[in-house]
């Protein structure tokens, strides 16, 4: 199988979940199928981005492409700007007339069996009637962060400006999801969820994978008693939100319990205020970007997601459960996974009960024992990359046959 990806950033570093999940389906998917990988490149990229790109396709395609950076004032010019255009600014920064003459171009004579569009930004790229069939691998419902964000703002300028976003974001994504063959889903609850909303019908969920060799405990790692971690891009949205939620609402809660907690924040691009706040808070550490985030799940007692803005799967989870790590997470950070609350990990949503659950995982050893040993169960057995990449082939060849009959 020839298949052509769509994405729109080199996946080096790969250092967020998106990433990391699409890095690891692809290494996957090489083994069996020739994948040329079409992408935006703004420059942001590792500098061996490119050579190390053989790791995950045949064939590397490069589109120069110029974002603004966030929070500088050509940004804000451009979030103005927004406000008269169909698309949400989400989607139409990704925008590329360059990119769209290249998929044209190479759909063309036919070499390809099937077209994959990772995320659904670079559909916007998508020119029209396009002759190949189309798989859109839909990492989260992108409508609902932002009817989350929506939801949650209680600024009443910024509320208003979300709410147009989202309205944007639903009537793009449904138009988007009409277009293809197949929409891919990581988790059934968000293909429920595209079924009920946009009324399709050939929406399959596929798992998220973790690396369940590379992700395992050491002894080499000793735990800080009365630790938590939290691991994700501190330049995305929802992880911003849930690191408020916690060290505004939850922490303090926490902390009369137990006096000495300490929170470490392992992900790149943090936001000014927050590393502020640790260098004010000796126990709050906040890392920036690290190679390597197993050494920081490995040395807290818990792992929490105190997530209230999403959609998907939750990488993060998985990767903390196959460490064997105690997790503590709110429903929507949980949400699309096949666990069970009590069994596999503590779910609370409040702030007083998702206290009260940090508290009980640090000051009771048992509880966390059984907690990790049973996630880290789940995921072994369920979850390898390798037999989740086998069911996206699958939905892969059922979009070619489709076309082909």
């Amino acid at each position: 199988m020839r298949i052509l990806w769509l994405k729109t950033e080199l996946l080096h570093p790969v250092d967020k979940g998106g990433k990391i999940r699409s890095y690891n389906m692809l290494k996957e998917l090489k083994r069996n199928c020739h994948i040329t990988y079409l992408t935006l490149d703004d420059g942001t990229a590792d500098t061996n981005a490119r050579e190390l790109a053989n790791e995950y396709c045949h064939e590397l395609v490069c589109i120069p492409h110029r974002r603004r950076e966030k929070f500088t004032t050509g940004f804000y010019v451009e979030l103005i700007l927004n406000l008269v255009s169909d698309l949400p600014y989400a989607i139409k920064k990704y925008e590329s007339p360059a990119m769209r003459h290249q998929v044209a171009k190479r759909v063309a004579d036919g070499r390809f069996d099937v077209l994959v569009c990772d995320f659904l930004a670079p559909a916007v790229n998508l020119p029209p009637n396009v002759q190949t069939p189309v798989v859109l691998f839909q990492h989260n419902v992108e409508a609902m962060i932002w009817k989350r964000h929506y939801e949650v703002q209680t600024n009443p300028v910024k509320k208003r400006y979300l709410y147009r976003q989202w309205r944007k974001m639903q009537r793009f994504e449904r138009d988007a999801c009409g277009r293809v063959e197949r929409v891919i889903a990581v988790s059934e609850a968000d293909a429920e969820m595209m079924q009920r909303e946009y009324g399709l019908a050939k929406v399959y969920d596929i798992p998220t994978g973790v690396d369940v060799d590379f992700f395992k405990p050491t002894s080499t790692v000793a735990t800080r008693p009365n630790s938590v971690v939290f691991t994700g891009s501190m330049d995305w949205l929802p992880n911003q939100d849930a690191m408020q939620f916690f060290i505004k609402e939850i922490m303090p809660a926490v902390r009369r319990d137990v006096p000495d907690l300490r929170l470490t924040i392992v992900g790149r691009s943090p936001y000014p205020s927050l590393v502020e706040l640790a260098q004010r808070d000796s126990n709050i550490a906040v890392t920036g970007p690290v190679e390597d985030v197993r050494p920081y799940i490995d040395e807290a007692t818990a792992f929490i997601v105190p997530i209230r803005i999403g959609g998907g799967t939750r990488l993060k989870i998985y990767e903390a459960m196959a460490m064997e790590k105690p997790v503590i997470s709110t429903t929507v950070g949980a949400e699309g996974l096949p666990v069970r609350d009590g069994g596999e990990l503590l779910l609370a949503d409040d702030p007083k009960s998702f206290a009260d659950a940090v508290v009980k995982v640090l000051t009771d050893a048992d509880l966390a024992s059984r907690l990790g040993r049973s996630a880290a169960e789940l995921v072994r057995q369920n979850f390898g990359w390798r037999r989740v990449s086998a069911i996206m082939a699958d939905v892969c060849q059922t979009a070619i046959r489709d076309r082909i009959s």
